[in-house]
């Protein structure tokens, strides 16, 4: 008779199974937990902005031959991501960059009720540019950065616009630099933007009338009705 072999490899003990599994469970739990985690913190962040106190004005008398434009809007990132204004269209049609003026600067921007501000234009220089509601014709030579004196009468061309919305009250003087690509906001900040509406655009005849302006970052904002006054 052959002789009867006996199988010497042991088999994993009851417990010792036991243990794995329960590793195992708590392992795939917690990458669960992390990863649902993970999706919740990205998922909450979102991009909001608002638009304060847009408007719009149009010469009803021509300078130079031209009826020229002007439109101003306080903007927030009122989300939790940063992101950039894009785009301001009046009636479909985009303003370009370098006809965007904004003063970022967090202090002026918040400064008094510069945010809230009713940004009125009382009348345009002999180049169309806005003198606004300050005293000596709108232009501050003292208490702003260097870079804002640039903009003192006479100097051409005009990259910078200095306005103080309230007159020597308590809000800061707005120095406006022009820009050259989109405005980046960081969560909670602010821009005060003034902007030359492209010739053409609107009309003398189109004072009193209501029109469509739209302030973007990306997808972010939607266009709104304001009816456009005169200086």
């Amino acid at each position: 008779m052959f002789p009867i072999r006996t199988n010497n490899r042991k088999a994993i003990s009851a417990v010792l199974t036991t243990i794995i599994i329960l590793v195992a469970s708590i392992v795939l739990g917690t990458g669960v937990v992390v990863y649902s985690t993970s999706l919740f913190q990205t998922g909450g962040q979102q991009q909001s902005v608002q638009v304060q106190g847009v408007k719009g004005w149009v010469n009803s008398t021509a300078q130079n031959g031209v009826y020229y434009a002007w439109g101003a809007a306080a903007v927030r990132n009122s989300g939790d991501k940063i992101l950039s204004v894009d785009s301001i269209q009046m009636r479909g049609a985009t303003i370009p960059y370098t006809n965007w003026y904004a003063d970022a600067n967090t202090t002026r921007v918040n400064s008094g009720s510069n945010f809230q501000a009713q940004f009125n234009i009382t009348k345009t220089d002999q180049n169309g540019n806005p003198i606004g509601t300050a005293a000596a014709g709108g232009f501050i030579t003292s208490g702003l950065p260097a870079s804002c004196v640039q903009s003192t009468r006479g100097v051409l061309p005009f990259t910078t616009l200095i306005i103080d919305e309230d007159t020597g009250g308590t809000s800061l003087p707005l120095c406006l630099v022009q820009q050259t690509g989109p405005i980046s906001l960081n969560p909670g900040d602010a821009a005060i933007v003034y902007y030359k509406v492209p010739v053409g655009v609107l009309k003398s005849l189109d004072s009193g009338t209501v029109t469509s302006i739209g302030i973007f970052a990306g997808k972010i904002g939607a266009p709104q009705s304001i009816r456009v006054s005169n200086p």
